[in-house]
C-alpha cells in the first residue's frame, strides 16, 4: 500500500456497488424520464458522476452532466422521483449481496477486526438489514459502526463520513482501509489519510486507478487475506 505507513487493523465499507447490488443506478436512470433521455445514463456515467454522492448532490451532478436546462432548479424534483422509485424497488426485493463481499466481510470478521459501513445513502442501513448471513443475523450485524445516511455538510470526496466511521470504531484513520467503488469515495478515503481499496465491478478500474486507489480489484476475492491479516493491502498471487 502507498497511503501512509501505518499497519492496517480496521475496515470501512461503502455499501452500494461494494457490498450490495442495489437498485440505486436503476432508480436514477428510470427517474430521468421527462428530464433527459434515460439511455444516456450509462453505468460509466453513474460511476463517474453520481456514485458516492448524497442524493441531492447526485441529482444536481447528473442533470448538469447530461446538459439539462436549469439543472440546479430541477434537481430536487429529480431526487424525489428517484427516491420514490428506489423505495419501491427495495420493497420489491431488488437488493442482493455480492457473494465475494460476504466472503470478504466474513473473513475480516474472523480476524477480529472492527468494521464500519459508511454510505451517503439514507437507504443503505435498511438494505443491509434485508440481507441474511448464515446463522440468521443480518449483514448489518457484522458491522460495529453504521454511519450511513448521516447529514453532513459535505459529501464525498470530502472525508467527513469516513472520519466519522473511524472515530466510531476508535481507530486512527491511518490504520483503516476503505473499500469503495466510486472515484469520489477513493478521493475521500485518501483525503482522510486512509488506505483505499477500489472495487471495479463495472469495468471501471481506470477511474479508480486515476483516483489513486492503493489497490484496485474486480472482486474482493482478489485481496490477499494473509497480507491483510498482517496489516497490508495487496493482491493475491495469480
Amino acid at each position: 500500500m502507498t497511503q501512509g505507513a501505518a499497519v492496517l487493523c480496521a475496515a470501512i465499507f461503502d455499501v452500494d456497488g461494494v457490498l450490495l447490488a442495489s437498485p440505486h443506478e436503476r432508480a436514477w436512470r428510470e427517474a430521468l424520464e421527462g428530464f433527459a433521455d434515460p439511455a444516456r445514463f450509462t453505468t460509466a456515467f453513474y460511476q463517474a458522476v453520481v456514485a458516492g454522492k448524497p442524493r441531492l448532490e447526485g441529482a444536481r451532478a447528473a442533470l448538469a452532466g447530461l446538459g439539462v436546462a436549469q439543472s440546479a432548479a430541477r434537481a430536487e424534483a429529480y431526487a424525489q422521483r428517484k427516491q420514490a422509485l428506489l423505495e419501491a424497488l427495495i420493497g420489491a426485493g431488488a437488493v442482493a449481496a455480492f457473494p465475494d463481499a460476504l466472503r470478504f466481510v466474513t473473513a475480516i470478521r474472523a480476524m477480529g477486526w472492527p468494521m464500519a459501513v459508511a454510505s451517503s445513502s439514507k437507504n443503505a442501513t435498511a438494505m443491509l438489514r434485508r440481507v441474511c448471513l448464515p446463522g440468521g443475523q443480518s449483514l448489518l450485524d457484522a458491522f460495529g459502526v453504521d454511519v450511513c445516511g448521516r447529514d453532513l455538510p459535505h459529501g464525498k470526496p470530502d472525508p467527513a463520513i469516513f472520519l466519522l466511521a473511524a472515530a466510531g470504531l476508535g481507530i486512527a484513520p491511518a490504520s483503516c482501509f476503505v473499500a469503495e467503488d466510486a472515484p469520489a469515495g477513493i478521493q475521500a478515503a485518501r483525503a482522510g489519510g486512509m488506505a483505499s481499496l477500489g472495487v471495479a465491478r463495472f469495468g471501471d478500474a481506470a477511474l479508480l486507478e486515476a483516483a489513486e486507489a492503493d489497490l484496485v480489484v474486480c472482486s474482493l476475492d482478489e485481496v490477499a487475506l494473509a497480507d491483510l491479516a498482517s496489516g497490508r493491502l495487496s493482491r493475491r498471487p495469480r
